[in-house]
Parts: C-alpha cells; structure tokens; sequence
C-alpha cells in the first residue's frame, strides 16, 4: 500500500448548522456539500477538506479534538484581529517558535485550531 495524500479530517461538532455557520461565516470556509441527509459536510481549505460531523448522528459519541488543526494565513496578526473583531477569543498571545507563528483558538464546541504562518525555510530549525 501507499498512502498518495490525506484527502480529510472530520471535526466532530455538537450542532452541525452551528457549526457550519462558524466555519462558513466566521472563518471564511468555502462550504462544499453536505453529506446527504445527515448532520454533516465539508469544507474546503485548499489542501485538505475539513468534514464537520455530529457524531450523535452516526452513533458515536463527542469528544472535541484537543490538538489543533493549523490553518495557514498570510498573516497570522492580521487574521487573529479579523477573528477578535468577530468576537473569537484566543489562547494567549501569538507564539513566535523560531520557525513560525501561531494563535491558538477554539470552534463553538471546544475543538482546537490554530492560525499559522511558516516563515523560516522548510527544513529550518528553530534558532538555527
């Protein structure tokens, strides 16, 4: 077997149609489809699709992700003040980590993401 990409991740949520407000509305994702009938669909990010889903639907119980999903921008200050202005709270300041910049904030149930920007060469070690 060879694994040629990662075609997506699935985000569980607690409320589908509030979710896909915040994703769609607040962070600006392009909406692709819905998953039939279901309380489900995803969204597009350019490299990887993010697919909501209420796992109460697909008997399965929530449990929010606790490791964040990083999302690149062009610039992480900027995006961050775009998502204070809409009233999402953040996790601190803004991490420099030598390599990259990070702002760390949450979807409506709990679920981690993270604005980032790589500005350090692939391959670059922090403080190298």
């Amino acid at each position: 077997m060879e694994v040629e990409k990662t075609d997506f991740i699935c985000i569980p949520v607690t409320d589908f149609e509030r979710s896909k407000d915040f994703y769609e509305n607040t962070l600006g994702l392009e909406f692709s489809h819905t998953w039939g009938n279901l309380p489900a669909g995803e969204f597009e990010t350019g490299n990887l699709t993010i697919a909501l889903m209420q796992p109460d639907a697909f008997g399965l119980e929530f449990s929010p992700h606790r490791f964040p999903v990083a999302l690149r921008v062009s610039d992480v200050e900027a995006a961050r003040a775009e998502l204070e202005a809409k009233g999402v709270e953040f996790q601190g300041e803004t991490i420099d980590s030598g390599v990259c910049h990070q702002a760390i904030f949450f979807d409506p149930d709990g679920n981690v993401l993270d604005l980032h920007r790589r500005y350090a060469p692939a391959g670059s070690k922090p403080g190298g």
